[in-house]
């Protein structure tokens, strides 16, 4: 197989589809052309570092996860803090995986609540994993910020507030599914606006 006609994900389920055996793929492994990123699933080296690795590895086999909180912030710009590892949404009574490539906290969210404020965002190997979008993810700092802290919210909130200045009416018509941080936000809204 030619370094540049190799796809960015294989599965054991597609080397046929690639003209590959499981030998030929174990060659592959061994001079270092690809690497597991979760049980079956081998991503091309040098394809994506090891954050956006797991990223894949858990869009595979957990198609709910959805980034969320320092994750999702960092991702929206709404904070200068680096996440030193992925913070992943998952419906509660669903279980975790691990992930041999990056470190991620696990959290379980309300299943009513889910699927409010959740995007795709796109991965290398045509995948995606869900994120909450910017104003989700305040509601949930908010509705948390006994575990993140009042200044995370706070400052996200606030570089939101500049590049969106007028949508705090939607920010509060989502907070209001979301009544331990709606009176928060609301009183947040009040003070900066």
């Amino acid at each position: 197989m030619a370094r540049s006609a190799a796809p960015v994900l294989l599965a054991y389920e597609s080397l046929a589809d690639h003209g590959l055996t499981r030998h030929r793929l174990d060659r592959l492994i061994s001079a270092g052309a690809y690497e597991r990123i979760a049980p079956g699933l081998f991503l091309r080296a040098g394809a994506a570092d090891d954050t956006t690795a797991a990223w894949m590895a858990t869009a595979v086999r957990r198609p709910e996860a959805t980034l969320c909180l320092l994750s999702a912030l960092a991702l929206h710009d709404l904070t200068d803090e680096i996440p030193a590892r992925s913070h992943i949404a998952i419906p509660r009574g669903m279980g975790p995986i691990e992930s041999p490539t990056a470190p991620i906290t696990w959290h379980r969210f309300d299943a009513a609540t889910f699927g409010i404020g959740r995007r795709e965002h796109r991965l290398p190997g045509g995948l995606s994993i869900g994120l909450y979008s910017a104003e989700r993810t305040i509601i949930d700092v908010y509705r948390l910020r006994h575990e993140w802290g009042s200044d995370l919210a706070t400052g996200a909130l606030k570089r939101w507030l500049r590049l969106h200045r007028g949508s705090a009416g939607a920010l509060l018509t989502m907070a209001a599914s979301f009544p331990k941080a709606q009176p928060a936000i609301r009183n947040a809204l009040e003070i900066l606006l």
